[in-house]
């Protein structure tokens, strides 16, 4: 892809970030995701900022994740992330502080990661869109990004329903070929980076049908994504998941089967979200839950 042409007239500095930005960007991220949730009504991502922190900590000093901050008259005002760990790259949080908002900090730190997708040669990447956000869904069109599927983010316990013939079990390290097969199968690519430290985490589980893996997932949460040959996969997945960590998991709306499973057993909507992408791809050949990253 193309970089990103920047104007040089603005008030910001961008740089690397470091360990030493997590306190002052969570708090910034909280506020942020906060205040436009509350504006349209929705419960925010983030319970507190202490949440919001660590989770930024990890990202800031994870060797897999790109990362850069905006800062106007020596302080941090906003910063933005690029999951690396794929062929394919995610994009978030971006997040700017209530008051430098609607200045180009958005735009400015979009443009950076963009063209840090056009150096590095990804031949894609993607990221997650709260819907209900008018200036981040005009944003990241303007920049080319394209809305590819309409998505429900639901929260609630898991459903305690067995799917028959389907066995849940810890995925393993061997398992990691097969799974990376079917990912493929599904969405043209693999996700081995992910996958692999799900496993060694050992959130990773797989699902069994007729004695093969028809289904992963690293977590049926906001950080995590699952792939499967069918619904009744993602079923068995969901139903045998201890919980639901975080603000929930993201259902593609357009596939109604499995929305309308979720619905009638107990999970409701907490927001509608949409996956955008710039670059390759695939309409998916099966069944699948993004993660906040895709």
């Amino acid at each position: 892809m193309a970089a990103i042409a920047e104007s040089l007239d603005h008030p910001f500095m961008l740089r690397p970030g470091t360990r030493d930005d997590a306190g002052a960007c969570g708090r910034i991220c909280y506020e942020a995701f906060g205040a436009i949730a509350e504006k349209h009504s929705f419960p925010p991502d983030f319970p507190s900022a202490e949440v919001a922190t660590e989770l930024l900590s990890g990202l800031l000093t994870h060797p897999g994740f790109y990362s850069v901050i905006a800062e106007a008259e020596g302080r941090i005002v906003g910063s933005n992330f690029l999951d690396e760990r794929n062929a394919i790259a995610g994009i978030g949080p971006i997040t700017v502080a209530p008051h430098t908002q609607n200045q180009a900090a958005g735009r400015r730190l979009m443009a950076d990661v963009l063209n840090r997708v056009a150096d590095k040669g990804f031949p894609g990447v993607r990221l997650l869109q709260a819907t209900y956000h008018n200036r981040s869904l005009a944003l990241y069109t303007r920049l080319g990004f394209v809305a590819r599927e309409p998505l429900s983010t639901l929260q609630g316990p898991p459903p305690g329903v067995e799917l028959p013939g389907h066995r849940v079990r810890p995925a393993t390290r061997a398992d990691l070929p097969h799974c990376n097969r079917l990912c493929i199968r599904v969405h043209g690519h693999d996700r081995d980076g992910e996958l692999s430290e799900a496993i060694d985490r050992g959130t990773a589980r797989v699902v069994e049908h007729a004695g093969r893996i028809v289904g992963y997932t690293t977590l049926v949460a906001f950080f995590g994504h699952s792939v499967g040959e069918s619904n009744d996969a993602l079923k068995a997945l969901i139903a045998a998941a201890d919980e639901c960590p975080g603000p929930g998991f993201h259902v593609p709306t357009r596939n109604v089967e499995l929305f309308r499973w979720c619905l009638e057993n107990g999970l409701r909507v907490v927001q509608p979200m949409t996956l955008m992408s710039i670059g390759l791809y695939n309409e998916p050949a099966g069944a699948y839950l993004p993660s906040i990253f895709y």
